[in-house]
């Protein structure tokens, strides 16, 4: 089988990326407008970094004009069993799921449900603790009655679904999704920022015997909090951390760092963000 995660950082082995729109509404998006060469050559970089740690990297097109849609995370998430289709809240995103539908399909990862109805959730605000246990947050990006429907779904395949309740924060018009604030980054180890983390997720952690490594406030707004596991204890992030980068080391982490100038730093998306996972398997 060639799908199935329930992970946040057993090995990547496949991961879905989508090259990013040169041209768009970046304002209404919340982008600082990019340079589109720069933003195409960083991806490349990007993309190229994981192929080189190992993952098997599917490209999918641009979407003219959905400036969001490079990062992959947010519109569907893939289970054991396939992928659930989400419903972004952010407008501009609305129509990101059903883009990403055909990729996922055509890269043999099955649909096995979608939100419906009121429901609205991003992938950033859902995170595995354990290949049982997936843990939501509840905050602008992601509502009750999301939790509602993707307990059902996540039911089937024998997992549980705990909730995190988010801070306002700087209120709807920001983007704080769960994964803002907490990157697993081995089975024992995960990176948070404690200022915005909820705290049943910092009882959770605590319960399983997970070490903090803590995010500096002043690397926090430059996505040092955002780190992709690529398999337990080698990580990617978003270079001009170096803070969380010794951290990290010093806990005994490999580290590689891609330029996000453009990519990640003008769209408020780091290097988790820019991946939908397919499949993570020891």
């Amino acid at each position: 089988m060639e799908f199935g995660v329930t992970s946040m950082v057993a090995p990547l082995r496949r991961v879905l990326v989508r090259r990013p729109a040169t041209a768009g509404d970046w304002a209404s998006a919340g982008w600082r407008t990019p340079d589109p060469a720069g933003l195409l050559r960083q991806h490349d970089a990007f993309c190229a970094l994981l192929d080189g740690l190992g993952c098997e990297v599917v490209v999918a097109p641009a979407v003219n004009g959905l400036v969001d849609a490079c990062f992959t995370y947010d519109p569907a998430f893939v289970i054991g069993s396939g992928a659930i289709l989400l419903r972004c809240p952010k407008p501009v995103r609305a129509t990101e799921p059903d883009e990403l539908a055909p990729h996922l399909e055509a890269a043999g990862v099955p649909t096995v449900g979608r939100l419906y109805g009121p429901a609205q959730a991003d992938g950033g605000d859902l995170c595995w603790l354990d290949e049982r246990t997936l843990i939501a947050g509840r905050g602008y990006r992601t509502n009750a009655e999301a939790h509602r429907q993707l307990a059902e779904l996540v039911a089937g395949d024998g997992v549980e679904l705990l909730r995190a309740d988010l801070p306002h924060d700087r209120g709807a018009a920001h983007v704080l999704h769960l994964l803002s604030v907490v990157s697993p980054v081995a089975d024992d180890l995960a990176v948070v920022y404690e200022p915005l983390a909820p705290v049943p997720l910092l009882e959770e952690l605590d319960a399983r015997g997970v070490r903090r490594v803590l995010v500096d406030p002043d690397e926090y707004e430059t996505l040092g909090s955002n780190v992709l596991a690529v398999r337990p204890g080698v990580v990617v992030v978003a270079d001009g951390n170096p803070r969380m980068r010794r951290a990290l080391e010093a806990a005994g982490c490999e580290v590689h760092a891609y330029d996000g100038s453009e990519l990640s730093l003008k769209g408020d998306g780091g290097p988790t963000c820019l991946t939908r996972p397919l499949l993570r398997r020891a």
